[in-house]
C-alpha cells in the first residue's frame, strides 16, 4: 500500500518566507506549523497582515518575487514541494492542490465558456477524452449545485452571479480531484445568504472528496460555522491552534481573547465589546520578545525580552507565557 495514502493533506514544519528589501531582510513568516488531516477543515485568522494568505501562497508556490521560503518544509500528501521548481508545482497545482480566491472573476478566464475552461483543466490533470471531459464538467457542475449543467456549461462567465460563480470556481479546483484546496476569504465578496451555502458546499464537497482545506478568513462566524479546528495568526506566526469549539469557547492566548470578545453574541446584553489597541506591527516594525506586547493587557517583563514558541497542550497549542508556567 501507498504510505503517502495515510500522509496528512498538509503538512507545514518551521515555515519562514523572507522578502529583501534595499534597507534589510523582511521576515513574512516565522516558523509556522500545522497539520491539515484528509477530511479536516482548518481555519486561519487573524486581522490584515498577520500571514493567512501568505502561508497559502507558500503552500501554493505563489509567492511573490522576490519573496521566497527560507526555512522551513511543506508536504502535500506526503510529497515535499518546497523545494520544487516553478516546472514542477505546475503539475502539483490542480493536481494535488486546488485553490479558490476571494474574487472569482479573477479566477475565470471571461473569453472562455466555463465548460472550456473546465475541459482542460480536467484533461491537464487526467488522461480523459475531450467528451468524457465534459461529460466529468457536467457532473461537476451538478456536484458544486448549479441547475441547468448541461446547458449553463457552454455560458461565460457573465453570465452567472457571483454566488455561481464561485461555485464554478470550486469546480475547478475540484476538476484535478486534489488532495488539499487552498481557500482565501471565499465569501468575502458574496452576501451572507450566498456565504453561507457556499460553506456549506465547501464541507459537504470536503467530507466526499476527502481532501484537506485550509479556510483563511477574517470572518470568526465561517471558522464557526465551517472548521474543524482553529489556527489563530498575529505578525507571521501561529500563536493559538486547537479545534474550533476549544478556541472560540476558551481562548487561551491575550490576542484570541480579544478577538473573541470584539463578537457581538445573539442574546447577550453587554454595555460594550471588547477593543484590542493599536494595529498589527509593520515588517520593520516588529517589537522585540512578543510581537502582540505592545497591544496586551497582561503583558508581563518576559513578554519584552523573549519570544513564546507555540506549546503543546492538551486541547491544542498555545504561544503565551501566562500559559508557560503562569507568569509573563
Amino acid at each position: 500500500m501507498n504510505p503517502a495514502s495515510h500522509s496528512p493533506a498538509l503538512e507545514v514544519k518551521g515555515l519562514s518566507v523572507e522578502f529583501p528589501t534595499r534597507r534589510g531582510m523582511l521576515t513574512a513568516l516565522s516558523d509556522v506549523s500545522l497539520t491539515i488531516a484528509r477530511g479536516e477543515i482548518l481555519g486561519v485568522v487573524g486581522e490584515s497582515g498577520a500571514g493567512k494568505s501568505m502561508t497559502g501562497m507558500a503552500v501554493l508556490g505563489l509567492l511573490e518575487p522576490p519573496g521566497r521560503v527560507c526555512a522551513g518544509e511543506i508536504h502535500i500528501g506526503g510529497k515535499r514541494t518546497d523545494n520544487l521548481d516553478n516546472d514542477q508545482m505546475e503539475s502539483v497545482r490542480g493536481r494535488m492542490v486546488g485553490a479558490i480566491f476571494q474574487d472569482p472573476l479573477t479566477s475565470l478566464n471571461p473569453l472562455f465558456s466555463v465548460g472550456q475552461q473546465l475541459i482542460e483543466t480536467i484533461r491537464l490533470h487526467s488522461d480523459r477524452s475531450r467528451a468524457d471531459a465534459r461529460a466529468h464538467g457536467i457532473h461537476l457542475l451538478k456536484q458544486v449545485g448549479i441547475p441547468g449543467a448541461d446547458e449553463r456549461i457552454d455560458h461565460y462567465p457573465h453570465q452567472f452571479s457571483g454566488g455561481m460563480r464561485q461555485r464554478v470556481v470550486i469546480a475547478l479546483a475540484l476538476a484535478g480531484n486534489p488532495q488539499l484546496i487552498i481557500a482565501d476569504e471565499p465569501t468575502t465578496a458574496l452576501d451572507v445568504s450566498i456565504q453561507a451555502q457556499i460553506t456549506t458546499l465547501l464541507r459537504r464537497l470536503c467530507r466526499e472528496q476527502g481532501a484537506g482545506v485550509m479556510l483563511v478568513t477574517h470572518d470568526m462566524g465561517i471558522i464557526a460555522e465551517t472548521a474543524d479546528r482553529v489556527a489563530v495568526m498575529y505578525a507571521g506566526r501561529i500563536i493559538e491552534i486547537g479545534s474550533v469549539e476549544d478556541v472560540l469557547a476558551r481562548p487561551k492566548h491575550p490576542y484570541t481573547r480579544g478577538l473573541m470578545g470584539s463578537i457581538p453574541a445573539l442574546g447577550a446584553r453587554v454595555e460594550r465589546l471588547t477593543q484590542i489597541d493599536g494595529s498589527m506591527p509593520r515588517l520593520n516594525a516588529i517589537p522585540p520578545g512578543c510581537a502582540f506586547n505592545p497591544r496586551c493587557s497582561a503583558v508581563g517583563p518576559r513578554c519584552l525580552k523573549a519570544r513564546p514558541v507555540l506549546v503543546p497542550e492538551a486541547q491544542g497549542a498555545v504561544a503565551c507565557f501566562i500559559h508557560h508556567g503562569g507568569v509573563a
